[in-house]
């Protein structure tokens, strides 16, 4: 079962957030759908005829705020996609909160790296499969 459809992350300046968004997704795979003034949008939307997509947009906020115990676990299909991702974020303004690698308290193959976007959401990549 995929459990989510779509899911939004809040800034309070997307600007300052584009080229960190721009650069994880596009190491994880995800092509930009758009990039408007108050959002962009990656992934893309599930239909009648196919249910198996998973879409995120980033939008603008002025009440957007952090909390540590929140955050976002973007699936990632190796251990070099989850290396790229955070490479890729910290290249471009964000911050290692979790460097790439085995954790597993989780369970044996699960790999992954956790970044803090410029405002301090925290995401994730991650690979279940042996290497």
């Amino acid at each position: 079962m995929l459990l989510l459809d779509h899911v939004s992350i809040t800034v309070k300046d997307l600007d300052r957030c584009k080229s960190f968004y721009n650069a994880i997704m596009k190491a994880l795979g995800a092509e930009k759908i758009y990039d408007e003034e108050d959002a962009i949008g990656f992934g893309a939307r599930c239909s009648a005829a196919d249910e198996t997509h998973t879409y995120l947009t980033v939008f603008s906020s002025s009440s957007a705020n952090g909390d540590p115990r929140r955050h976002w676990c973007f699936k990632a299909l190796s251990r070099e996609t989850v290396r790229a991702f955070h490479a890729a974020g910290l290249a471009h303004g964000g911050e290692d909160d979790g460097a790439p690698g085995l954790r597993p308290h989780y369970h044996e193959n699960y790999f992954g790296a956790f970044l803090l976007d410029p405002e301090g959401n925290r995401v994730e990549a991650v690979c279940h499969r042996a290497e």
